[in-house]
């Protein structure tokens, strides 16, 4: 069924909500797809994403990471889902003068919501915001402590059409991942390159049972990112 008055309703609020924030608390993260939770209803499972690649501005050179998380989504309504997660993760950073700065893993979460906008017969569209933080050890270069957080965010809007044996989806999201750099007590946040903030998201959900199915989902433009999870319905 088409929620179009409640839809309508929260998209507006969430909007003003982000528009509230400042602009260094607006930033991409994976995406979940368009395969929600009913009210009341759990999906839980296991996910991987991978940044290959995200350009720093100036000369700050590029930040890549690898995380993994337990997720889990509920559904609030039947049009509204909050999506949470945690798990680990590293950083990656390197200069455009070829210095490195590897920072190994450790805890890192997310949240997010998504906001199912349309649906009639095998077409969806949904409209998501997601979040998440990495906070990996320190790590020493040339005897100085080098620390790091990475802050990747997300808006995003994706359509699906549902075959039989599968979903695939597309849709663009606006992005920013900020590398905040801490060199002894001199603190820089490092924002991602400002040009490259809209991206492309392509992905497909493929059922391996009645309640048990597989999300993979990859992103181009704004970042070279690629996410896959296992996931479960309760």
């Amino acid at each position: 069924m088409i929620k179009f008055k409640k839809s309508a309703f929260f998209l507006f609020f969430t909007l003003c909500a982000a528009y509230s924030l400042q602009p260094t608390d607006l930033y991409a993260a994976p995406c979940y797809g368009t395969k929600m939770p009913q009210k009341k209803e759990f999906f839980g499972g296991f996910q991987s994403y991978s940044i290959f690649k995200r350009y720093l501005e100036q000369d700050y050179g590029t930040v890549k990471s690898q995380q993994e998380f337990f997720i889990l989504s509920y559904g609030v309504f039947d049009w509204l889902s909050v999506d949470l997660k945690g798990g680990a993760g590293d950083i990656r950073q390197r200069s455009t003068a070829g210095e490195k700065v590897d920072y190994s893993t450790s805890f890192a979460g997310g949240y997010g919501l998504r906001l199912r906008l349309f649906e009639r017969d095998k077409i969806k569209a949904v409209f998501g915001f997601q979040h998440i933080s990495i906070h990996p050890h320190s790590t020493d270069v040339d005897g100085v402590r080098n620390r790091a957080i990475l802050d990747d965010w997300q808006t995003s809007l994706l359509v699906s059409y549902a075959f039989n044996r599968f979903t695939p989806y597309l849709g663009t999201r606006w992005s920013r991942v900020d590398y905040i750099h801490k060199v002894d007590e001199d603190r820089k946040r490092r924002m991602s390159d400002s040009g490259k903030s809209f991206g492309l998201i392509a992905g497909v959900d493929v059922p391996l049972t009645q309640k048990i199915w597989l999300n993979l989902e990859g992103s181009a433009f704004d970042s070279e990112a690629l996410a896959a999870s296992l996931n479960f319905k309760f």
